[in-house]
């Protein structure tokens, strides 16, 4: 069974605007961003195929891109990060058994 993971991300929300690309501080000092994070997680769970970032913004694509992660860009127009995660998939020709929508 092929399984991936999909992290849907957007930089123009409403409510916080660049919240992807915000950094924490991490307990040995150093700092990650919240797409890193989510990122680094997704890949550490067992039976994955492969973990990619979705979005529109070139800021959070290049970020991503840095730190490692595969990329699919999506319009602008998607409302929500299922509608990201669908247009991702349709974009990349994903063929998957299971995907799942990390928020």
């Amino acid at each position: 069974m092929k399984t991936v993971i999909i992290i849907p991300a957007r930089y123009a929300s409403t409510r916080y605007p660049g919240k992807p690309l915000v950094e924490l501080a991490l307990p040995d000092g150093s700092r990650k961003s919240l797409i890193e994070l989510s990122w680094m997680a997704a890949n550490r769970v067992q039976g994955v195929d492969a973990v990619y970032v979705a979005t529109d913004d070139d800021r959070i694509r290049d970020a991503a891109i840095g730190f490692g992660a595969q990329v699919i860009m999506t319009s602008s127009e998607c409302r929500n990060g299922t509608e990201r995660c669908a247009e991702a998939v349709k974009n990349a020709g994903l063929d998957a058994d299971l995907i799942v929508n990390l928020q």
